[in-house]
């Protein structure tokens, strides 16, 4: 979701500065301005004295430029917290079976998952971060395959034996996973 506004936040941003900066250059290199273009010649002011201070004496000016700045702001404050919050989760919280919860810290359960899934028969290296919330972890997982593995049979063994340990010791009742799978780069074999 924060991906897909940062797009489009970035795209908006990007068509107002290329409209805006091409039009004021092309006018400004003497190109004829049309007829709804706020500048007609290189050497208009971007701004008037008269345009600057039209709407000063209005009672409505001001607290409608200090609200649209306090939205602004809080706009921007919301986006930098959303930059910077913690994408992993810290712990997860597991039913003890008593009436009680225990926490399980993130970074075990992401080593143990890691660690079991590069022990498989044809991963070479394999890596886990959980996400979600504490009730509901979400695992992504990245094995990197050795070059004569099938795919199809390292994704099995990985939801059959690392991802169900994973989701039966922590106690939860479903533990979704996306898994990316890259393989070894090696040099290509010599027929002789």
């Amino acid at each position: 979701m924060l991906g897909t506004v940062n797009r489009v936040l970035l795209a908006l941003a990007g068509l107002l500065l290329l409209a805006l900066g091409g039009s004021v250059l092309a006018v400004g290199l003497g190109a004829p301005s049309p007829s709804w273009w706020i500048h007609h010649g290189r050497h208009d002011a971007l701004l008037t004295t008269a345009e600057r201070t039209h709407w000063r004496a209005e009672g409505w000016w001001w607290p409608t430029v200090l609200a649209a700045l306090a939205v602004l702001f809080l706009l921007s404050l919301w986006w930098l917290t959303a930059q910077l919050r913690r994408r992993r989760l810290t712990e997860v919280l597991v039913d003890t079976g008593d009436g009680e919860n225990a926490l399980l810290r993130g970074r075990a359960l992401e080593t143990v998952l890691a660690t079991d899934a590069a022990h498989q028969e044809g991963v070479s290296h394999a890596q886990a971060v959980l996400r979600g919330t504490r009730t509901a972890p979400e695992v992504r997982v990245w094995l990197q395959l050795e070059p004569d593995v099938a795919p199809g049979e390292a994704l099995d063994a990985l939801t059959a034996q690392a991802l169900t340990r994973a989701r039966d010791s922590a106690a939860l009742r479903k533990l979704p996973a996306e898994v990316r799978l890259t393989s070894v780069k090696h040099r290509a074999e010599r027929v002789t």
